[in-house]
């Protein structure tokens, strides 16, 4: 039942529009699915204590709560990586753990984005405006209020001058990457959820872990009920799973999103090897 539970919360996420979506207890039922054996109660608990603590800190910082963006990073990594003592995990960086805000908020330990979003939970608490950032290889927010401040959560809220950004990009993108509007594109919440989702699938992948990825794929979808690409995938592993019904259904539904183009193509001469397969 409490899967049923979990798998329909995800999917009343799916159906609001961005702005309204509760980040942290979002990803709080992605990670319910995935340790079911974790005790998730706990975790919103403890989501509740530190939206507090940041509601508490933002209320007796004025320059912060006026809008001050350096003294609002201050606050919320005195707050997150402080008191609750988050940071990155860059000893164990691929353990799936990292990805599961349960589990991270059980080891204080995570990867980028699951940190960011304990992050904009509790800058959404404190009322002030935050965004993932959809940089290469490496998430990170922004603050705004007067101005705006690039943050890398991984490395305990620590502020993101030019020069860290471009040398960050080209560690991940390569000595030829150079920073420009699409690397510090803002994500909606929604994306952010995906993103966070996308590290256990391309863990569950690599490690040959098919059905594990698959599930996942259907979590993400979930929350994204539009995403096309993730139909077109979902389908895919269907398939090399043999599961001829599933993978027919989540191609058709991939075809209703992208009648037209080369993939549609492709896709439509799949599904009709796959209807044979069933005659």
């Amino acid at each position: 039942m409490s899967l049923a539970e979990a798998r329909a919360a995800l999917v009343a996420v799916g159906s609001l529009p961005d702005l309204e979506i509760d980040i942290a207890a979002a990803a709080l039922q992605l990670a319910r699915l995935d340790a079911p054996e974790l005790d998730w109660r706990a975790g919103a608990e403890h989501l509740t204590a530190l939206a507090r603590e940041a509601v508490q800190a933002a209320a007796a910082d004025r320059d912060a709560d006026a809008g001050d963006v350096a003294r609002r990073r201050a606050v919320l990594a005195e707050v997150i990586h402080g008191r609750f003592g988050y940071g990155g995990d860059g000893d164990t960086y691929d353990d799936l753990a990292n990805a599961n805000l349960l589990r991270v908020m059980d080891r204080r330990r995570g990867l980028p984005v699951a940190l960011g979003i304990l992050w904009l939970h509790a800058a959404e608490a404190a009322g002030w405006e935050a965004h993932g950032v959809d940089f290469p290889g490496h998430f990170l927010i922004a603050l705004a209020g007067r101005g705006k401040v690039v943050v890398d959560v991984f490395a305990g809220g620590q502020a993101m001058e030019a020069r860290e950004l471009r040398a960050t990009l080209k560690r991940f993108a390569g000595e030829q990457a150079e920073l420009g509007p699409a690397t510090l594109a803002p994500m909606d919440k929604r994306a952010v959820l995906l993103r966070l989702q996308n590290n256990i699938k391309v863990r569950r992948l690599r490690d040959g872990d098919l059905p594990g990825a698959v599930a996942c794929t259907e979590d993400m979808l979930r929350i994204a009920p539009d995403a096309a690409p993730l139909w077109r995938e979902a389908g895919l592993m269907h398939q090399r799973l043999d599961r001829i019904g599933a993978a027919i259904a989540a191609l058709e539904r991939f075809l209703e999103l992208v009648p037209q183009g080369l993939q549609a193509t492709r896709v439509r001469g799949l599904l009709e090897e796959l209807r044979q397969r069933l005659n």
